[in-house]
């Protein structure tokens, strides 16, 4: 087991007396020892400590002990720290030492501790390293240990990652390390430099492990993947010791170019709009474009889909700041402008930053922002999407959708933003500025002067702040350079935001136009965290730097957009104190004003020190060399002026800056410093100026370095600027962001090796990234440690706080995870895990980026006649001074080639990248009280030279010049071998390049080659005598960098610049060796750049040799030039040029293609040449290019000598020359093959089975279900079905009336014939019960059968789609599913199982093999769970839809045929070198093959090989074949619109050859996706015609039409491929029907002749449904039936099922392109790059020499069916009561329901009224009927109209089906009153209720939950339906019920039984009963007057009545009773 054990003895020198303990740390976990208790001096803890590791320790790993005074009561006191690197122990692994301990301020004290460390490695030893899980190790300085590189370029592997010790082919010089283990013992806080290291290191050279052997390749990530390894962009990307740091290598700047954008958004409809019945109208706004759609007529929820486009061509800073605005409008027209119902805003770059630049189908939620109390106002359903040049956008695929019904769940909101978004009031409180520039002439100011008599500073600043479309603006100061506002701008938004950036100017008032004075934007996500500990946007009070064109004033500024914050800004302007909060509204509270306008008021004042404390800064900066000076400005004297904020700014830094005045009042109190601001005169400054600074270097001649460049004589004397400033002291943001960097930085470059390692196809990518890994994880712990301090500083903001816990939390995290991936990296997640570990690089980059300024950038300025011409930007950070290494800026202190460029916009482009000038700088910025090290980094050996006046002065001065004594002399050697890929740069589309090569102030040039891209020099260029000062040994470490910069040569004007690459010269020193490892050095590959894209790659090496005392006899000699016709010039010495092989090249030639004309001729006698390494070969010549572009010789061959190591390999070039008359030739196109690798030719090895090679192929290859829930595996995505013996599989195929089965038998043993059969019963009857299942819970039976009479085309395309949807969810699904599984393993099991389950052909593929059993159940489950979800689909035979192109999915059918683009012209300067489309001339179609000779006698012994065909065995003729094209056009979507009322009236355009369809007169009227469902057929003649164009063309009735987009297909790559994709292969064969078998070749004879073309035995047709082909036997149904439903015997289901596995069939197994329907992105050449929309087709080819195929299929357009739907309302009930009667007082209404159909508002139609219902009942009896065209599969209702009076024709509208009715109160003499309504959609409605009283206001509210019918299936219903409205408080309402009856017929049977409107004729309704009342009351007054009193007191009348007659009764008796008593008393 590994351990490290410290041992630790005693501390010792301690002060006072008390109890002591120890703290011991190391890779984060903390030891504490026991309490020494009581002791004085020493304190004996005597104590061991032991930890266990499991990765080897690393050099840079650190070990930490602190000591502390133990307290019981009070927390424990740090008396001090130690703190180890363990390089040492990690190279011996046992070290004693005592030393001191520093306290908190890095300072030592006296107290010292002793410890002995050991550690253990695995096998005790130190030397070899087992299985190099570790960081690189750094080598000793004898080289101790052997490494195991793993060269760069070279074959060999040795192992483990990269080591520092050795480089490329373990030969170029190791560079060493500084000094011998500089740390071994030293410790991080002070660093003492001892003689022997000559270093002083001022930096951990060990942490920094950045060497030669880590080529970085910062932009490899451009390059394509099988470019090259580049194995060094160059050492110069890595620094070797501390002295250098690195250049950049990109110049131009990016950002300020505009770009094409376009933004296209659907608005498809609205729900739930606040109102009573509105007639909605959206508004689409994007920036200040304003479209709208059409208006809908009293709807609360309009159906519009209607799509918007909008173009813009700017910079993606303001294209992503632009505000997309919807807002929903209510009757507007052209009088008025309606009133706004709600908005919803969100800039276009949250948009963009969507995964695939777009929201789908979602939900934008209203808001109103005059009135924030209010909730939403409504939804709008919408797609927006934001495409940039080259994006490609994925369309979802369109079919019909019901999920997105749900509102809540899909709303248009990115990830992770509430959808209860609360106001939020956005405070940006304004203080002050200072620095301004000046914004007038001065010439205007003196005639004020004059006139006033004052001297007025001439600027009149404002702010303005903008945000989410909103602007406000501070008061205007006059005259003021030091302006003081005050004021806070608020603006009122929704929280949280979907608006990222605030945007703060500074503008000068002015009284003809303001101008921006200088921009800074604000991002809202860098100044809050929306975790759960996160918080809200602070920012501040901070001062921010704002930067733009330089300060000089001219009336017409060429660089005002810099100011406008575009681009990087060349000069600082000004800075600004501002802040940022957020307060969240409490919008129920009584005084809340609900507007949300902007708002401008005063703030308080804040104090001096709330943003810092004033600290006293130093810059210090050297200029080593100036060379490369552009010959413009060579002319005359040249300085160079270093800049920071306004100090040092001689010309233009004109206002007083504050610091004078700070400086003064330092012993003063705060009263005078105002007087202090008023009086400061200006001579004041003057005395003390020379003491500041000295910020420019003294004017000096350039010397001519050749005839482009200059270069100053900046020999032995190097100038020196110094400059001091006041800043506010925030050193910490800087330095916790320098961290963060280094740590990116070293991520980087890790990331890069990994990357290289894997494109190279090393060994051992995973140990380098598990190293990578590591040393983030250390690095985020050590960051944890550091980032602490200062806590309490002054100036310390919230934000401040606030990012410090959060970045502390997320490096503490990423540091976890970073451990844990590590663990995890495996070979094969390798990929997976780099793509983890990308995402901590973007999350560092994001964390660094500090949004609170400090201390200004530096600018450096070239000054030529006191002009300034180019610059040079430096952030501040990169070069400040911290005590902690890690807090260092990477710059500070060390030498960096800087190179300057011209400022804004004449950067752009090529002036952009010729250097302006190229300086060797050395900078340093700090505290001034710490200044005393600033010279330390500078190359040793020079004296200071003094300015002249201080001489007498005092010693600190700095120095303004330093005379170097030492010098060592050079020579240099620059190996220019070749280089390739090369920019064209001539209109030959070639280029004739030289390269010169630049070090220190010398330069030399290769001889020009012409006319080529890839040139191969193979000069040596020899430089003698270049003197480089400074000391011999650190030059050795660091030598300057060598700049090759390649040009074109022209014959007149100047050469043109091609690229630039930089290099790292190998060093030998005089008293060295010339010998291995590290000379000869070896050959590199160089990335060379243009601006910032790549421009070819250099094979080059440079060596700089020392020359002695002896001269130059002591170098190694120079071979003499061999070759004497080259002259003079040197070859490439043997050991450095590259080992040659012979290989033989052949070159298949089939033709030329779709020449374009040159110089106007046409080319007629083509010829190609090809060439490589100087050899060649030619073509025939093809005699007439019109009549056959073909050749007659196809194959040729010829031998060639290349490098043995295929990454040197140079390029293959193809040239096409038109052969004139008296033998002139004319070059028409090049093509340069870059890569050989693909052309290289292995023999196939007998003993496997080619599967793998299939499975590569078929990677990825979609196969679609064949009906039934199972899906089965393809075998194209497990890879494991690959891995199977040779023995045969049975594919088994049995057509079965529920379900089709399909098993693979596997023969598990090779020879035996034995079948092992697989058992699917179990899992039949699972389905059967799930279906079962499945009916019970839907709660109503769905007919499963559907009649094979209705199915048609579209039936199957439909169901296809339904299945690609399914398959891409289950994809998603299982997706997150392994991505939330922590494990791995389980992942990486997932992954297979996750392909095998979902891609997907027939049920369900098995395997029976034992090793496979547990994750063949877990599939099982998986599946079975799947199928659990998806309802139950009718059987439906299905094709493959691609939503992409055939040819992205089966490799552009370039199996044997490649084509080869020809080249001429220039090629364009854009971003972009993909879209050099306009430079083809050309194609070329053949191919390569090469080999290594002599190659092996039994490829050439085989059967039937043809000696003449080479490698190219079996290959058809390429004589002329008549072939009958069939194009089928099913439908667009998302056209680019092109008429001015944003649509198109698309027809289809086929051009092919000569002949050309135009389909114009079936043009579609105002689509954006239209159905074409059309057939054309052509006939072609291959090779002359085989470019297929389908083109969309919108047709205008007047003028010519204009190209919507077009599609390219090549047809001949289709024709030939062996994926037969002339016709595609259907899944099931049937004779008759809608799955009719297209292609004139049944199944069988495609399968014979399949294996007779390939040579393999079969098929043998068995008895019992059997086949078998090579090995494999396959099985199947063996029934048809035809059109009368009788069976017939047939093999050719046997043959399709071989068809449709042929992948399967061993050696010669490829995917055959399955029936299929492609989706084709359509491109306009007007608009290189942006989608203009998506044709979905296929293509069917067929030879004129074969049977004619059948008639083409019918794919038009389903009809839709004509319905009738009739409506009888009977009665309603509790309708709310809207009139009063004049007399009485009563509420009553006049009821009548109006109903119809969505879309058809027009045909609306009423009830009679039913007069004064004073219940609220009304009686009709009355029927609507709506007749309607409707399209079932797609769920819409089609209707066509004319759109405007104007229109010339009608254009068709789908909308789906839904039904209104309402209810409504009839006036007489005003309008009518809106009641209520209710609105149905007909294919989901919920059950009406039985009678009125179950009718309740729920049935709408929880729709989502009730049981839904749809009027398509029941055909009839009868029930009760709530009207709702509602109220004012928005809340719905019930407002009457309706009793209806909906009756559905179709068109034939409403003419079979008519009906009639109203209670008309034919099958009239009885008239109502309706109560009299309901008549007028002045009809019968008494009558409605009784009414009304026996309405109103019934009960008062009735009891009255009872009391009435029961006092009757009672009187009855009384008078009753006493004659009764005398009666019966007198017993009468």
């Amino acid at each position: 087991m590994m351990a490290l054990v410290v041992h630790l003895k005693t501390v010792a020198q301690l002060r006072g007396r008390g109890d002591r303990i120890a703290k011991v740390t190391f890779r984060g976990l903390p030891f504490y020892s026991h309490v020494a208790e009581n002791c004085e001096e020493v304190a004996p803890f005597n104590e061991t400590f032991r930890w266990p590791i499991a990765s080897r320790l690393d050099g840079n790993e650190l070990l930490e002990i602190q000591v502390y005074n133990y307290s019981k009561v009070f927390s424990n006191r740090l008396i001090g720290t130690f703190c180890m690197v363990l390089q040492k122990v990690a190279e011996e692994g046992h070290l004693e030492l005592t030393d001191t301990l520093i306290d908190d301020n890095n300072t030592s004290i006296k107290t010292n501790v002793t410890i002995d460390i050991k550690y253990q490695p695995m096998d005790s030893s130190m030397g070899n390293w087992g299985e190099g899980e570790f960081l690189d190790v750094p080598d000793d300085r004898d080289g101790m240990f052997a490494f195991e590189t793993d060269s760069l370029i070279s074959g060999q592997s040795h192992g483990s990652g990269m080591s520092p010790g050795r480089s490329l082919q373990g030969s170029i010089p190791t560079f060493r390390k500084t000094g011998k283990g500089v740390f071994s013992a030293m410790k991080l806080g002070k660093i003492k430099s001892s003689k022997d290291n000559h270093k002083r290191g001022d930096e951990p050279a060990i942490l920094e492990m950045e060497d030669l052997d880590k080529k970085a390749i910062r932009l490899a990530g451009t390059l394509e993947p099988d470019a090259v390894s580049l194995a060094s962009v160059t050492a110069v990307t890595t620094n070797v010791s501390n002295k250098r740091s690195k250049p950049d290598i990109k110049m131009e700047p990016s950002s300020g170019r505009p770009v094409d954008y376009q933004i296209s958004i659907t608005v498809i409809e609205a729900r739930q709009l606040i109102g009573l019945n509105m007639d909605p109208v959206v508004c689409v706004e994007v920036g200040d474009d304003k479209k709208y759609t059409s208006m809908k007529e009293s709807t609360n929820c309009p159906y519009y889909n209607e799509y918007f486009v909008f173009d813009f061509h700017v910079p993606p800073d303001v294209m992503f700041d632009k505000i997309i605005k919807l807002s929903v409008i209510h009757s507007k027209n052209l009088l008025r402008s309606g009133t706004l119902v709600g908005t919803f805003k969100m800039d276009v770059g949250t948009v963009y930053s969507q995964p695939e630049h777009q929201f789908y189908h979602k939900w934008a939620i209203l808001s109103d922002p005059d009135d924030i109390t209010a909730g939403c106002k409504g939804y709008i359903k919408c797609d927006i999407a934001v495409v940039g040049k080259g994006d490609n956008i994925k369309t979802p695929h369109k079919a019909n959708e019901t999920d997105e019904d749900d509102v809540e769940g899909n709303l248009l909101l990115p990830e992770g933003i509430p959808a209860e978004r609360q106001w939020a009031r956005i405070y940006v409180r304004i203080y002050r500025a200072e620095g301004l520039p000046k914004m007038n002439t001065t010439i205007m100011a003196n005639v004020k002067k004059a006139f006033i008599g004052e001297n007025r500073d001439l600027v009149d600043p404002y702010v303005q702040v903008q945000f989410a479309g909103q602007k406000g603006k501070t008061s205007v100061q006059k005259s003021s350079y030091e302006p003081i506002w005050n004021e806070q701008v608020i603006f009122t938004e929704l929280f949280p935001p979907l608006c990222k950036r605030i945007r703060v100017q500074i503008r000068d008032s002015d009284k003809v136009n303001d101008v921006a004075i200088g921009t800074h934007f604000i991002d809202l996500r860098k100044i809050s965290n929306d975790g759960d500990k996160g918080f809200l946007p602070t920012l501040g009070p901070a001062w921010v730097n704002m930067y733009g064109s330089t300060r000089q004033y001219t009336l017409m500024d060429e660089h005002q957009d810099l100011n406008e914050g575009l681009g990087e800004g060349v000069s600082f302007r000004a800075r600004l104190l501002l802040s940022v909060a957020v307060e969240m509204l409490d919008t129920t509270s009584p005084d809340f004003m609900s507007s949300s306008e902007v708002q401008v008021e005063m703030v308080s004042n804040i104090s001096e020190s709330a943003t810092g404390k004033m600290e006293e800064f130093f810059l210090f900066g050297s200029f080593l060399e100036a060379t490369m000076i552009d010959r413009k400005i060579g002319d005359k004297p040249i300085s160079f002026e270093i800049t920071l904020g306004n100090y040092g700014n001689q010309i233009d830094g004109v206002s007083k800056s504050s610091a004078l005045k700070k400086r003064k009042k330092e012993g003063e109190n705060a009263e005078e410093e105002n007087e202090l601001i008023q009086n400061s005169s200006e001579d004041e400054a003057e005395e003390e100026g020379d003491a500041l600074s000295v910020s420019s270097t003294p004017p000096m001649r350039p010397f001519i370095t050749d005839r482009n460049y200059f270069h100053l004589p900046y020999f032995e004397k190097k100038p020196c600027v110094y400059i001091k400033s006041w800043w506010q002291d925030q050193r910490r943001r800087l330095y916790n962001s320098n961290m963060m960097d280094k740590l990116a930085d070293k991520l980087e470059e890790g990331l890069n090796d990994v990357q290289e390692i894997i494109k190279t196809e090393k060994a051992f990518p995973e140990r380098r990234l598990r190293g990578v890994l590591e040393e983030l994880s250390v690095g985020c712990s050590r960051f944890v440690t550091l980032a602490n301090k200062d806590v309490n500083q002054a100036g310390r903001t919230k934000l401040d706080r606030e990012r410090l816990k959060s970045c502390m939390r997320e490096m503490d995290t990423m540091g976890q995870q970073a451990k844990q991936i590590r663990t995890q990296v495996k070979k094969n997640t390798v990929k997976d895990k780099l793509k983890l570990a990308q995402n901590f690089l973007l999350r560092l980059r994001f964390l660094a980026d500090e949004p609170q300024h400090s201390i200004p950038d530096v600018f450096i300025w070239m000054m030529s006649n006191n002009k300034r011409i180019a610059y040079a930007r430096i952030p501040s950070k990169d070069i400040l001074h911290s005590t902690v290494d890690e807090e260092t800026g990477k710059d500070c202190g060390k030498v960096k080639a800087v190179f300057l460029k011209l400022p804004g916009k004449k950067g752009f482009g090529p002036a952009g990248w010729t250097v302006q000038a190229k300086l060797e700088l050395y900078l340093w910025l700090g505290l001034n009280k710490q200044r005393k090290d600033f010279l330390s980094g500078l190359p040793n050996g020079f004296e200071e030279i003094k300015a002249a006046k201080t001489i007498s002065g005092h010693h600190s001065v700095p120095p303004v010049g330093l005379a170097y004594n030492m010098k060592q002399v050079f020579q240099l050697r620059a190996h220019m071998y070749q280089a390739r890929s090369l920019f064209a740069a001539d209109s030959s589309g070639l280029s004739d390049p030289f390269a010169r090569v630049f070090f220190s102030t010398h330069s030399q040039v290769t001889e020009i080659l012409s006319e080529t891209l890839c040139p191969t020099w193979d000069q040596l260029l020899v430089f003698d005598d270049v003197e480089l000062f400074g000391e011999a040994s650190e030059l050795r470490d660091d030598p300057p960098i060598v700049v090759v910069e390649i040009f074109d040569q022209d014959t007149v004007g100047k050469a043109e610049f091609i690229g630039r690459t930089f290099a790292k010269p190998t060093i030998k020193m005089c008293d060295e060796h010339y010998g291995p490892p590290r000379f000869p050095p070896q050959l590199e590959y160089y990335q060379i750049y243009r601006g910032n894209c790549t421009a070819g790659e250099l094979l080059a090496a440079f060596e700089l040799l020392q020359i002695g005392q002896g001269g130059r006899v002591d170098l190694p000699p120079l071979e003499g030039s061999t070759d004497t016709e080259r002259g003079p010039i040197l070859p490439v010495p043997l050991g450095i040029r590259p080992v040659l092989s012979r290989y033989r090249i052949e070159v298949l030639f089939w033709g030329l293609r779709d020449l374009k004309r040159i110089n106007l001729a046409q080319v007629d006698r083509p010829r190609v040449d090809i060439e490589c390494a100087g050899r060649g070969v030619q073509s025939v010549l093809i005699q007439n290019y019109k009549k056959n572009p073909n050749f007659s010789t196809l194959v040729k061959w010829f031998e060639v000598d290349l490098p043995e190591n295929e990454l040197l390999h140079p390029p293959l070039n193809i040239r096409v020359v038109d052969c004139r008359a008296f033998g002139r030739y004319i070059l028409v196109g090049t093509h340069a093959v870059s890569c050989l690798r693909r052309f290289i030719y292995s023999p196939p090895d007998k003993t496997s089975n080619n599967w793998a090679h299939a499975a590569k192929l078929m990677n990825g290859y979609m196969v679609l279900t064949n009906g039934g829930p199972h899906p089965r595996p393809s075998p194209s995505l497990s890879s494991r079905t690959f891995s199977r013996p040779a023995g045969d599989v049975i594919v088994n195929l049995e057509d079965d009336s529920s379900i089709r089965k399909m098993g693979t038998v596997v023969k598990l043993d090779a020879t035996s014939d034995a079948v092992v059969k697989v058992d699917t019963t179990e899992e039949e009857n699972d389905k059967d019960k799930k279906k079962k299942k499945k009916k019970k819970k839907g709660g109503m039976e769905e007919d499963d059968e559907t009649d094979e009479r209705v199915l048609d085309w579209w039936s199957k395309y439909f169901a296809s789609i339904e299945t690609l949807k399914e398959i891409v969810r289950a994809q998603e699904a299982a997706q997150a599913e392994a991505e939330e599984k922590e494990d791995l393993e389980i992942a990486a099991e997932a992954a297979d199982s996750r392909s095998d389950d979902f891609l997907l052909r027939g049920s369900k593929l098995k395997e029976k093999s034992k090793e496979k059993k547990s994750s063949k159940d877990k599939k099982k489950g998986q599946a079975a769970d799947c199928s659990e979800k998806r309802p139950i689909k009718p059987k439906v035979d299905e094709l493959l839809v691609y939503n992409k192109e055939l040819e992205s999915e089966y490799g552009s059918f370039e199996d044997w045929l490649h084509t080869f683009n020809l080249y001429r012209g220039k090629a364009g300067d854009d971003d972009e070198h993909a879209l050099d489309d306009d430079r083809i001339v050309g194609r070329f179609k053949g191919s390569l093959c090469m080999y290594k000779l002599p190659l092996s006698q039994e490829i050439t012994r085989e059967a039937g090989f043809d000696p003449n065909m080479g490698m190219f065995q079996s290959i058809p003729h390429n004589d002329p074949i008549n072939i009958l094209v069939r194009v089928y056009v099913v439908r667009a979507t998302d056209l680019h619109p092109a008429d001015i009322n944003g649509k198109a009236d698309p027809y289809i355009v086929i051009k092919l050859g000569k002949s050309e369809i135009k389909d114009k007169e079936n043009y579609i009227s105002k689509k954006l996706n239209p159905v074409f469902g059309k057939s054309f057929d052509m006939e072609a003649t291959f090779p002359m015609e085989s470019m297929l164009t389908v083109s969309v063309y919108d047709w205008d009735l007047v003028g010519t039409d204009d190209l919507i987009g077009e599609t390219k297909i090549d047809l001949e790559n289709r024709f030939y491929s062996k994926f037969r994709a002339t016709c595609g292969i259907s899944s099931n064969y049937s004779v008759h029907g809608y799955n009719i078998w297209r292609d004139p070749l049944k199944p069988s004879q495609i399968l014979a002749k399949l294996c007779k073309d390939a040579k393999i035995d079969g098929p043998h047709y068995g008895p019992g449904g059997k086949v078998k082909v090579a090995n494999r036997i396959f099985s199947g149904p063996t029934e048809i039936e035809d059109e009368n439903g009788l069976k017939k015997q047939t093999e050719e289901h046997l043959a399709l099922t071989v068809l449709n596995h042929w992948e399967e069939i061993p050696r010669v197994g490829c995917k055959l392109v399955p029936e299929h329907v492609e989706t084709r992105p359509l491109l306009n050449p007007d608009k290189p790059g942006i989608e203009q929309g998506r044709i979905e087709m296929w293509v069917d080819m067929f030879p004129m020499d074969m049977p004619a195929p059948g008639p083409a299929i019918d794919i038009s357009p389903r009809k839709p069916k004509r319905y009738e739907l009739r409506v009888i309302i009977w009665n309603t009930d509790e309708v709310i009561l809207e009139d009063d009667d004049y007399f009485t007082g009563e509420k009553s209404s006049d009821i009548f329901v109006r109903g119809w159909l969505k879309g058809q508002q027009e045909d609306k139609q009423d009830t009679d009224v039913h007069y004064h219902s004073l219940t609220g009942e009304g009686n009709f009896n009355w029927r609507f009927v709506f007749p309607f065209d409707y399209l079932v599969a797609e769920e819409k209702i089609v209707i066509s109209k004319k759109e405007s009076m104007f229109s010339w024709d009608e254009t068709e509208y789908k909308i789906p089906p839904r039904l209104t009715l309402q209810v409504w109160d009839a006036d007489h003499f005003s309008a009518d009153d809106f009641l209520g309504a209710i609105e149905l959609d007909l294919n989901r409605f919920p059950r009406g209720a039985k009678t009125a009283k179950q009718c309740s206001i729920d049935m709408i509210r929880n729709e989502q939950e009730l049981p839904t019918i749809s009027i398509f299936k029941q055909k009839r219903v009868k029930g009760w339906w709530p009207f709702v409205a509602r109220d004012e408080n928005d809340e719905m309402e019930l407002t009457g019920k309706v009793e209806a009856e909906l009756h559905l017929v179709t068109g034939e049977e409403a003419e079979k039984s008519a009906v009639g409107l109203g209670r008309n004729e034919p099958d009239p309704l009885e008239k109502p009963n309706r109560p009299d009342t309901s008549l007028m009351w002045f009809l019968g007054p008494l009558k409605s007057i009784g009414y009304f009193i026996w309405r109103n007191y019934r009960w008062l009348i009735l009891k009255t009545l009872g009391l009435l007659l029961l006092l009757l009764m009672l009187g009855l008796f009384l008078y009753s009773i006493p004659g009764y008593l005398v009666k019966k008393m007198l017993g009468a």
